[in-house]
Parts: structure tokens; C-alpha cells; sequence
């Protein structure tokens, strides 16, 4: 039996603590990653009443910038009230207050790894998570022996993970 190299030995001491450490972290991310595919439907979602005071007179094209609502468009407008999907905005007092579906605060919490911006503390944790799962990539290359059957389906193995990536990519 051949002798594990030094760089071996320590690619696997690494990969098992390092994966031992990240495995809390691993399922979270697994955990919001899959309630974030729903995002686009009310699944889990309830409903948000808001209300807020912003100037009055505020254009259409600049409402939803001042309520902080993305996208928003102004679907008919009666005697200087504005309305909007799930909402309305009197122009006349500066009076606006609409309905939102969101998550749980927990969930909203947790999908909000996924979204972190370089502003943000969470910033570091992606950084940090996503360069560890590279590592794990490459580590897991010094699992085996290169001369092994083991090790030549796992190159095969990795390769299939790679094409169906890209293929669902591109369908």
C-alpha cells in the first residue's frame, strides 16, 4: 500500500473538519435555497398590511421608488387616488397603503443568504461558504488515489454533474 503524501494527508484533515463545521451552515443554505425556488408563488407567504405618508403630488412614474416598492405600476387613477396591485396612493394627502405577501420572518431571514449584498455582514459568510465548497471540490480529488478505478468514475461522475448543470442552464 502506497503512503499518503503530506498534501493528502492534509487535504482530508481539512476537508473532514472544514465539512464538519460547514454542515449547519450547508443546511440552512439547502433549506432556504429550496423555499427560495418558490418565491414567485404565495406558497408559505401571508399577507402585509402598510401603510405610509409620503409627499403629496408624488408622480406615477415616482411612486414606487418613494414607497420602496419595485416595479410597481399605477393601473388607474380616480379623483387623485393612484392604485396599484394591492394598494393605492392619494395624491391629494400623500397617503399610501397597500398589501404584500411575505414569508415568514424566519424564512424571509433565511432566503435572504441567498440575496446579501457587499453592504451587508452576510457578505462574508457567502464569501467565506462559497470559496469553502470550492475547496471541497478540489480536496475531494485527494480522497482517492488518481490511479484507482474509484477515482476514474468519480472524474466521469464529475463531469456528468458538470454537462447537466450547463444543459439545465441553457434549456
Amino acid at each position: 500500500m502506497a503512503i499518503p503524501s503530506k498534501t493528502s494527508v492534509n487535504m482530508r484533515v481539512i476537508h473532514r473538519y472544514l465539512g464538519f463545521f460547514l454542515a449547519g451552515v450547508m443546511a440552512v443554505y439547502a433549506i432556504s435555497g429550496m423555499f427560495l425556488v418558490f418565491r414567485d408563488t404565495d406558497f408559505l407567504k401571508k399577507e402585509v398590511a402598510f401603510a405610509k405618508t409620503i409627499d403629496a403630488g408624488v408622480s406615477a412614474y415616482k411612486l414606487g421608488r418613494s414607497l420602496g416598492i419595485r416595479n410597481l405600476r399605477v393601473e388607474k387613477e380616480e379623483d387623485n387616488i393612484l392604485f396599484f396591485k394591492g394598494g393605492n396612493y392619494n395624491s391629494a394627502t400623500g397617503e399610501a397603503s397597500w398589501i404584500k405577501k411575505e414569508m415568514p420572518f424566519i424564512l424571509k431571514k433565511m432566503t435572504h443568504l441567498h440575496k446579501a449584498k457587499t453592504s451587508e455582514p452576510l457578505f462574508f459568510l457567502n464569501l467565506f461558504f462559497g470559496a469553502s465548497l470550492l475547496f471541497f471540490v478540489i480536496s475531494s480529488f485527494w480522497m482517492f488515489m488518481p490511479s484507482t478505478q474509484i477515482f476514474k468514475k468519480g472524474i466521469w461522475f464529475t463531469l456528468g454533474g458538470v454537462v447537466l448543470v450547463l444543459v439545465l442552464m441553457f434549456v
